[in-house]
């Protein structure tokens, strides 16, 4: 990279694209085949798509709660994109771009209706299983960039995280380690200003949430998360700064985006925040920022686009047939919970599997 994105040097985010897709830093503009950059933006259109889609699923009883990630495909998919395949991933559970990026695995709708076998299915893209609790990945994404290290690894270890996890210990504990022993991590914090219903201002004192890196001995750089390519170049820059050269070093990475919808189905937005907000952060969508550059560059064209639309439409229609069409074993719900099963556990599997004999699954499933 010829242009150093660590010494930006301004007290702005780092952005490439303004919000009407306009080139505002030349210099830091990535050097990307049209073919990458129309992948880039048919994985950020699928996302809002897939939202969509599983918000509706979810309101007709399909599947369980689930978190919305519109406004927030910038950030997922730019930074994705910067990764190699062999990176490994952890996110916590609004981050669904990443997979995205990673050509999605049909198991993970599986998941949200209720079965872990969907999560299981993320190791074989490089991507640690979704969490749902608040902040408790960061240690051990830094263990695992530890061990890679160790094992003289050349790749990186990229999670993702909310602004409301800087408010947990295992935030600070999991920076402080990775500076202490340069692991090769890279930290995103997808702020999108709130931690449900708790605003930014709420969670720290500190200017800004990058900064905090600078207490534990590395760099922190904030970025306009709602522009993918700027998330590309940055996040690219510290995978080069955490596997390449004379050492590793970690990097925290704060992206400013917005969070347009609820926190999760079970939520009401309207109860803490005005429309009004939304609908200023709205004019910087991250979708329509780099549609605009794409046709300002003569890359895509209203027929390219119809055509994108009618695959994501038949690929994630094909998704939900083939997760809904899946049947779970029903005794799998006593595997893994202990390494060595207890009597009383034994003794629950046993009549469930008496109760299934007598009177069969169609008629246990039945309201």
């Amino acid at each position: 990279m010829s242009y150093d994105v660590f010494d930006w040097g301004r007290d702005d985010p780092v952005q490439v694209l303004d919000p009407d897709g306009r080139v505002v830093s030349s210099e830091l503009l990535p050097e990307l085949e049209d073919e990458t950059l129309t992948a880039m933006y048919r994985d950020m259109r699928f996302c809002r798509r897939f939202d969509e889609r599983m918000i509706s699923l979810q309101r007709q009883g399909r599947i369980g709660t689930y978190s919305s990630l519109a406004g927030q495909e910038g950030s997922q998919i730019g930074s994705t994109y910067a990764l190699r395949d062999e990176d490994t991933l952890f996110y916590q559970y609004r981050e669904h771009g990443a997979l995205v990026a990673r050509e999605l695995p049909w198991e993970y709708l599986i998941y949200w209706m209720g079965n872990e076998d969907g999560n299981a299915a993320l190791a074989d893209v490089n991507v640690f299983p979704l969490n749902i609790t608040i902040g408790d990945h960061l240690p051990h994404a830094v263990g695992w960039a530890w061990a890679s290290k160790l094992n003289g690894d050349d790749r990186a270890t990229v999670v993702h995280f909310g602004d409301g996890a800087t408010s947990e210990g295992d935030f600070h504990e999991g920076m402080n380690f990775a500076g202490v022993f340069d692991t090769p991590t890279i930290f995103i914090c997808n702020n999108n200003q709130w931690a449900i219903s708790v605003p930014r201002h709420r969670q720290t004192a500190s200017k800004t949430l990058s900064q905090k890196a600078t207490a534990y001995g590395f760099e922190g750089i904030q970025v306009d998360g709602m522009d993918p390519l700027a998330m590309y170049v940055v996040t690219k820059a510290a995978r080069e700064k955490a596997v390449e050269g004379n050492g590793s070093r970690p990097t925290l990475i704060e992206a400013i985006q917005y969070r347009f919808g609820a926190h999760t189905t079970a939520d009401d937005p309207s109860a803490y925040r005005d429309e009004e907000e939304v609908e200023r952060w709205r004019e910087r969508d991250p979708l329509d920022r780099f549609e605009a550059f794409l046709s300002h560059q003569g890359i895509i064209d209203t027929e390219w686009l119809a055509k994108m639309e009618d695959e994501i439409e038949e690929t994630i229609t094909a998704l939900v047939d083939r997760a809904e069409e899946y049947r779970a074993d029903p005794d799998s719900i006593f595997t893994d919970v202990y390494a060595e099963r207890p009597d009383r556990l034994e003794e629950q599997r046993k009549y469930l599997y008496r109760l299934r004999e007598q009177y069969g699954d169609d008629a246990l499933l039945t309201d």
